[in-house]
């Protein structure tokens, strides 16, 4: 190899990193969610945690492969409340993931704050999940839901969660239901 071709060569592949380099940044900018209080990760766009619980807005919901409106749609919500956890942010767009696995890019603002949960999503026996009138597994039983059903989630203690939904109202373990992180507390 010839001393000129070398240095070409040398030359082409500095060009290709710099050039990654230059880019680099602003996709870790972007993207990246930085430490914040307690060890909570913090997302660049919104200042929310990161990764965290939120409801669809919308009966129908459009999830795109990629962080804009030019990446092909990989799938459809029709179903408004649904729990999904946001666990990446790029400007306007949140990266989402459901009960399922699935995962993909939502507009922001098809995304609520409402917290909303399904009840044992996992289940594979199909058996009721009982709801008490208060919170200890021997209080008396206000309803008993099937798997999937979905609650809206007024409360969390770390153990139980205060859960309603159309025609019942009461306490659910919080391990039973997807849409709340274990240990979780909030009113």
């Amino acid at each position: 190899m010839t001393m000129a071709r070398f240095s070409k060569g040398l030359r082409a592949a500095a060009a290709a990193l710099a050039a990654l380099g230059a880019l680099a940044p602003v996709a870790a900018t972007s993207q990246a969610a930085r430490p914040g209080e307690a060890g909570l990760m913090i997302g660049p766009m919104s200042g929310l945690p990161v990764p965290r619980f939120v409801s669809l807005k919308s009966a129908k919901v459009y999830v795109r492969q990629g962080p804009t409106k030019e990446h092909p749609v990989a799938f459809v919500y029709r179903r408004a409340g649904e729990p999904v956890e946001i666990i990446a942010e790029y400007d306007n767009w949140r990266r989402i993931r459901d009960s399922e696995g699935a995962e993909g890019w939502v507009w922001h603002s098809l995304l609520s704050g409402r917290r909303t949960a399904l009840v044992t999503p996992w289940a594979k026996d199909q058996s009721a999940m009982p709801i008490h009138v208060r919170a200890g597994a021997h209080e008396r039983l206000s309803a008993r839901l099937e798997p999937k059903v979905l609650v809206t989630v007024r409360a969390c203690d770390s153990q139980w969660c205060r859960v309603e939904g159309e025609g019942f109202e009461g306490f659910i373990e919080q391990n039973r239901l997807w849409g709340v992180y274990p240990g979780e507390r909030f009113d």
